[in-house]
């Protein structure tokens, strides 16, 4: 059985339509929304497609309220496109997003799997899990995960490593990457092996989208750098 994996699509309709895998089934870390220009299209896509779906915390902020909890230097930029995605979304898309669960466990052939969206300790807003993180460091945040493959998404830095028997994988974030590659990152896990694939899409037309939302010209302008370069430090703000 072939997975695909998606996380922190943030609302990038054109780059999460341009992964075209043939999967039997699909599971979305979270982080639908906030960012992008197209968070209709892209709630659709998960409500129709994906096996497994949580909720991140920018998903947590849209639907439950309350701060993002966003990296410094991106947080300006999730207030200002969390509030115009309020007025895109239904009441119905914001109420599926706020409830859907924080962590999912489920098995896949003779695997089992746990996901959540930032940690098993913290489910919504911890940045430990990087691929900097030492060995040991790793082992202590997902000691008490009784899993083979422990999904993870938040920080945007894909990520496939051994931790003890288990494989911790990020497969990084289709819609905002921010590991200097530009393009779409995704995973696919086949008989248990994850492999980390990116995928080229139109980021023009991601760009388009981002100055057609209204945005201050410094918030417009500090996404589209990220889209551009996939360069976290340019977040500005």
């Amino acid at each position: 059985m072939k997975l695909l994996v998606v996380s922190d699509i943030h609302a990038n309709w054109p780059a999460l339509h341009a992964i075209q895998e043939d999967a039997d089934a699909v599971v979305c870390l979270g982080d639908i929304i906030s960012y992008g220009p197209f968070p209709r299209e892209c709630v659709a896509w998960v409500r129709e497609r994906a096996t497994h779906v949580i909720r991140g915390n920018h998903d947590t902020a849209l639907s439950h309220g309350g701060d993002p909890g966003a990296a410094v230097h991106k947080h300006a930029l999730a207030l200002a496109t969390l509030e115009n995605h309020r007025r895109l979304l239904s009441v119905r898309e914001m109420a599926w997003l706020g409830e859907l669960p924080t962590n999912v466990r489920f098995r896949c052939d003779d695997y089992t799997f746990h996901a959540f969206h930032a940690s098993p300790r913290d489910h919504l807003f911890s940045y430990r899990i990087t691929p900097d993180l030492d060995d040991e460091g790793l082992k202590r945040e997902v000691a008490e995960v009784r899993a083979d493959i422990v999904l993870l998404g938040h920080t945007h830095l894909p990520m496939s490593r051994g931790a003890w028997t288990k494989v911790v994988l990020n497969p990084g974030s289709v819609g905002q990457p921010l590991d200097g590659d530009p393009r779409a990152s995704y995973a696919v896990i086949e008989d248990g092996v994850a492999e980390i694939r990116r995928v080229e899409y139109d980021i023009e037309q991601a760009v388009a989208g981002t100055r057609e939302m209204g945005l201050a010209d410094d918030v417009a302008d500090a996404l589209i750098a990220v889209l551009r370069t996939g360069a976290p430090h340019l977040a500005g703000c």
